[in-house]
This record gives structure tokens, C-alpha cells and sequence, in this order.
């Protein structure tokens, strides 16, 4: 059955995990892998065949309503400033639970987009560093 995406997180750390408060859209996990041809001049056929090499957990944008004082915003901000790669987890609203977990440094943080008849925006930019990992737990 499909859920609802109210409620859905995304957390920065894992000791003392800090949510990102304000969110109204988190971009997903994306992978994609890379391939390297591979045709020889006896592949069957005259097609031609590929490996995969490498893959990348893409990146994750997220976007929503700018709040001065959520301690989310401002570690986003500050691991820009750092540039360091650091835990983040998504968490669905599924039973049974669901979580993306993966490392990523921040390459866009940005406060702005104002309208006249709008509320003040912020956006930022993941780039996942390393495999993302999909959780599913056993239970409610």
C-alpha cells in the first residue's frame, strides 16, 4: 500500500542526530553506475557488451521554509562552511520502518527566492559520498 510522504525526515549525525526542520520536499536517493565497453571483435552477434564500473549515490536536494533558529539549518550550513562528509539519514513514515542511510558533504546551502506574497526559502544540496544503504526493519 502506498504512504503518505507527511512525515518523512532527514537527520545529520548519528550519536546526537540534529533533524532539518521546515522541509517541504527531500529529493531521493538516486544511483546510477557507470559501464565500460567491452565489445570485442568476437562478441556474439555484433553487439556490443558493457561492464559496470562504477556506481554514484547521486545527490539529494532539499528545500523548504527558512527558520532562523532550526539547529538542522544551521548544521547544514556549517558542514558547508567545513566541507566534511557526514552521516545523514532519511526516515520514511512505513511500517514496517524504512531509512536511507549515507555519508554526504553539502555543496549548495542557500537562503532566499523572497516574494512578495511567499514565505522566505532555503535550499541545500547533499552529495552522497560512498554506498547509501536502504534499512528495512521487521516491524512497527
Amino acid at each position: 500500500m502506498a504512504t503518505r510522504g507527511i512525515g518523512t525526515t532527514i537527520s545529520k549525525g548519528t550519536e546526537a542526530p540534529v533533524t532539518i526542520g521546515k522541509l517541504t520536499s527531500i529529493g531521493g536517493i538516486e544511483i546510477t553506475a557507470d559501464t565500460m565497453d567491452v565489445t570485442a571483435l568476437d562478441s556474439d552477434g555484433g553487439y556490443r557488451e558493457f561492464i559496470q564500473t562504477f556506481k554514484d549515490g547521486g545527490e539529494v536536494p532539499l528545500e523548504g521554509f527558512f527558520e532562523a533558529e532550526d539547529a538542522g539549518q544551521t548544521a547544514l550550513q556549517t558542514a558547508m562552511d567545513s566541507g566534511a562528509v557526514e552521516d545523514y539519514t532519511i526516515t520514511f513514515p512505513t511500517t514496517p520502518s524504512a531509512a536511507w542511510e549515507f555519508k554526504a558533504m553539502v555543496t549548495l546551502f542557500k537562503v532566499g527566492d523572497i516574494e512578495v506574497d511567499g514565505a522566505v526559502q532555503f535550499a541545500a544540496t547533499l552529495k552522497v559520498s560512498g554506498k547509501p544503504v536502504l534499512n528495512i526493519g521487521t516491524g512497527a
